[in-house]
Order: structure tokens, then C-alpha cells, then sequence
């Protein structure tokens, strides 16, 4: 059984409240401004917090993606999907926003894409500037992180220029680079179980709107079939895994989730299975395949 069989039980989500369109509007009113867009991904699952809203949005503006929590992901997945990106002629950069591992890189291929319209505005006579960028993808995915560690938890403003409004203050990030931040947006409508059992497995959606219970049991289906040995390690397993709520309950009974008269309390050892996943105990797990190309 895959995760793509078990997508049915996750409802068909409508999500698109009156501040995500508001979003929408600010980013399409803004892209004018920035020279350059940075599409920030989930690592472990790039093809299901990629938004095809925003892409729509983007359009032909250059962009550099960047595969967040790439310390969380599997590191041969993952540089199978910078050279995917690369393909198709898009800049990827593996990223741990938390300890600033790729950031250096990152800034270097902004304002490598960036260099182009820069040196552009240079002939035609304009003063030289810093590359302008704006950070846009789904809520949850590190993006607060990744502009503290930019901008070194400063934020320094820059001055108002023409055309922008006294809202729309820009970051500086060093020498190179000047910031844009716009409010995460997610996509009116997912139609892709899959990809919403990911967001779901990652956090990315909020744990109130789906079935919490429901979830865990597929996330571990799914890690026994992929990722067996970090299961059985962590949890300290036998070789034979079981499914469903036998592997449940056998983690709850190993790490003492236990009841009055030794029954398992499964809301303590689901929130365990879901924090160890989240936070890379269970080691380091891409979800999303390796995809056929072109897709993103």
C-alpha cells in the first residue's frame, strides 16, 4: 500500500481565505518591483509544497528555488532534484535555514540570476544597485527563518523609493541583495491527495483540519515501506514491522505511552510519531519522487 493509495482519506481541502487572496493581490502588484523571485520549497516534499498558484503568478520572471530544510531531507533525493531543477534550467539551492547551511550559496545565485537586468539598467545609464528579490511560497515552510538568517536577525529598512509605498519597505540583505517579504500563499483548492497528505505529514497544514489519528497511521505505512531501518531504530523495533495501529501501538508501548491499567494512550504516541517525523529523528526522508520531466 503507498501513501497514493491512502490519499482518499484525506478530505478534499478548500482553502482560500480573504487574507491568502489578499496575498495573491500584493504579490501581482509587487513583482514589477524585484528583479528576481525565490520560491522557497520543503525539501522533503518538492513537488508538494510547490504552489502552481504562485507559478501562474510568476510567470516568466527568473527565479531560484530553494530546497529548505534540506538538513531534514534525504541528501541523494535531494541533489536528484537540484539536477532536475537544472534541467530545466532553474537554479536550486539546498538549504538549512535554522543553521545558516547554504545561505552563502543562495545569496550568490540570486544575485547571479539577478545580473542580467542589473548590468542591464547600468547601460542604459542607471546608478548601480543591489539585486531586488521576493520570497514567496506555502505557509510553514521556514520562510521566517530563512530572513532572519539573511538578514542576520537585523531586518535593516531600506529608504522609500519612487513607486513604493511607505507599506513596502525593503530588507537589506548585505551588500548584494535587498528583500521584498510577502505573506505565504496557499492554493484555492488541493486536488492532489497526495500532495496534501505531505503537507499534512510536514505540518505545513494545520493539524485542526484533518484527522489527526487517520494521518499518523499513514505516515507510518508509508515510513515502513520507505525508510524501515529508521523506524526500527528509533523505536527500537523488531525486523518484522507491523502496519496500522500494531505498529502505533507498538511505539506508544516502547516509549511509555500508557494508560491506566498499561493501555496505550495512541494521542501521546500519535504527537511522538509526528514531532520525531517533523523534527528528523526519524532520520532524514524525501517523500516526494524523483519526478518525470517537465513538472514544476
Amino acid at each position: 500500500m503507498t501513501d497514493n493509495d491512502n490519499a482518499i482519506d484525506i478530505p478534499s481541502l478548500q482553502w482560500y481565505p480573504g487574507h491568502m487572496r489578499k496575498a495573491e493581490r500584493l504579490v501581482k502588484e509587487n513583482l514589477k518591483l524585484v528583479d528576481v523571485v525565490i520560491e522557497l520549497l520543503d525539501a522533503r516534499i518538492p513537488m508538494s509544497s510547490a504552489n502552481p498558484v504562485l507559478r501562474e503568478i510568476v510567470g516568466g520572471k527568473p527565479r531560484v528555488i530553494v530546497l529548505n530544510k534540506a538538513d531534514l531531507a534525504d541528501e541523494a533525493a535531494t541533489r536528484a532534484w537540484v539536477n532536475c531543477f537544472a534541467t530545466q534550467g532553474i537554479t536550486a539551492v539546498p538549504v538549512d535555514a535554522v543553521k545558516g547551511r547554504g545561505v552563502k550559496e543562495l545569496v550568490q545565485a540570486i544575485a547571479k540570476c539577478a545580473k542580467q537586468k542589473t548590468d542591464k539598467l547600468v547601460q542604459h545609464g542607471a546608478k548601480a544597485r543591489a539585486a531586488r528579490c521576493m520570497i514567496l511560497g506555502i505557509p510553514n515552510v521556514g520562510k521566517s527563518s530563512l530572513i532572519n538568517r539573511l538578514s542576520g536577525g537585523s531586518k535593516t529598512k531600506v529608504e522609500n523609493r519612487p513607486g513604493v509605498t511607505r507599506a513596502k519597505q525593503w530588507i537589506r540583505i548585505g551588500a548584494q541583495l535587498e528583500l521584498l517579504d510577502m505573506p505565504g500563499i496557499l492554493w484555492p483548492k488541493f486536488e492532489d491527495r497526495q500532495a496534501a497528505l505531505h503537507l499534512a505529514f510536514t505540518g505545513a497544514i494545520n493539524d485542526n483540519v484533518y484527522d489527526v489519528a487517520s494521518v499518523v497511521l499513514l505516515l507510518l505505512d508509508t515510513l515502513r515501506m520507505r525508510y524501515p531501518s529508521d523506524l526500527m531504530e528509533r523505536y527500537r523495533l523488531e525486523k518484522e514491522l507491523p502496519s496500522g495501529m500494531e505498529l502505533l501501538e507498538e511505539i506508544g508501548r516502547k516509549r511509555g505511552c500508557l494508560r491506566a491499567g498499561g493501555k496505550v494512550d495512541y494521542e501521546k504516541a500519535e504527537q511522538i510519531v509526528l514531532t520525531d517525523f517533523r523534527s528528523g529523528r526519524l532520520g532524514r526522508v524525501t517523500l516526494d519522487d524523483f519526478p518525470p520531466i517537465p513538472t514544476i
